[in-house]
């Protein structure tokens, strides 16, 4: 080997070594977020919080899960909260007041399974029209989206005219009594929500890395007029995404709704900002084609486990905000600082060939 080999070949080495540390970086924010809460927050690592933490992380973690397969795309999600409030309201109604059917004369009510059925629709539906606006009539996404943000959240406050639908422990008589079961209940030991998200969450994974429309999801993303070429459906992968956003979103109303026992128009804001960072967090990039379920799930640990322990730190709500926005900040920044990386190791090892 010669000297120029030698000494070119360690830049690239250190170069190599650098990516790798950025693509682990969700793994070791994890780990370090861990430690100092270990020694910051009394009883962070007890077994009642730790399971706390996890229902509450699995709340976002639905929501990352579905934002991660939309950004993939190079689209975005906005209406992801709004889709939360207005499936618990949804849920909430169907418990407690069934269907008016006036015309017939009696009033339609339906079990716990049903509604956890109709429920889910409506998020799907929320989702079809998010799908429909931007493949259909070309409307951006994120105007899309933020469009369907306003609408959710509005018949979600006119379904109760902005009141809370309390006691939602059901009925016997209709089978709505096992609702709260969703939110409080256990499996083997483990939270329904917690047995949920590994459902989703083994499943999404396994679609996108081993199945056609998983790949078809990467190929728009990466470049969407060659995936239209190579004879990708690219408007029924978007309508897919969009829908199975939505559906996530729902999962997180009937979750929460069931856990309070009770469902508020207002469940849901901001939650679409949490399910962004930690998509982004995960390494999931902003430019559509890159993203991994397992590291979204590993940022929505990175989120939950950071606003948990900021929260039994006793810090100030305001700063919890402010500390999230510098968060997804710096996790794009480190997401573009690794795509130019990228670039300059992939011209380095050229330039090593061309020699």
């Amino acid at each position: 080997m010669t000297a120029n080999a030698m000494t070119a070949g360690a830049p690239a080495r250190d170069l190599s070594f650098t990516l790798v540390l950025l693509k682990a970086r969700t793994f070791i924010a994890l780990i370090a977020v861990v430690l100092f809460f270990s020694a910051a927050a009394p009883n962070f690592l007890s077994t009642a919080n730790l399971v706390i933490m996890s229902e509450h992380v699995a709340l976002n973690a639905f929501l990352a899960i579905g934002m991660t397969f939309v950004i993939i795309t190079g689209g975005i999600d906005l209406s992801v909260g709004s889709i939360v409030g207005l499936c618990g309201m949804v849920a909430g109604y169907l418990v407690l007041n069934g269907v008016d059917l006036g015309f017939l004369g009696y009033t339609v009510f339906f079990n716990t399974t049903e509604i956890v059925v109709l429920t889910l629709l409506v998020g799907v539906l929320v989702g079809v029209v998010n799908g429909l606006l931007i493949t259909r009539l070309n409307v951006a996404p994120f105007i899309a989206t933020l469009g369907t943000l306003y609408v959710a959240r509005g018949m979600a406050l006119l379904s109760s005219d902005g009141a809370t639908f309390p006691n939602l422990s059901g009925s016997a008589e209709w089978g709505t009594n096992s609702f709260p079961f969703i939110g409080a209940g256990s499996l083997f030991g483990i939270p329904v929500s917690i047995c949920a998200l590994i459902v989703v969450g083994v499943g999404a994974a396994y679609l996108a890395a081993r199945t056609p429309l998983g790949r078809h999801i990467y190929a728009v993303g990466g470049n969407e007029r060659a995936a239209a070429l190579s004879g990708i459906q690219v408007n029924r992968t978007k309508m897919f995404v969009y829908m199975f956003s939505g559906f996530c979103a729902a999962i997180v109303g009937l979750i929460i709704a069931s856990q309070l026992v009770a469902s508020h128009p207002a469940t849901g804001e901001t939650f679409e900002l949490n399910a962004i960072a930690a998509a982004v967090l995960g390494g999931t990039s902003m430019s559509g084609g890159r993203g991994r379920i397992g590291g979204t799930i590993v940022g929505a640990f990175v989120i939950g486990i950071l606003s948990d322990g900021l929260v039994m730190m006793g810090v100030s709500s305001f700063w919890q905000t402010v500390i999230k926005g510098l968060v997804i900040i710096a996790a794009v920044v480190v997401d573009q600082f690794q795509q130019r990386l990228q670039q300059k190791i992939a011209l380095q090892r050229q330039a090593a060939l061309g020699r």
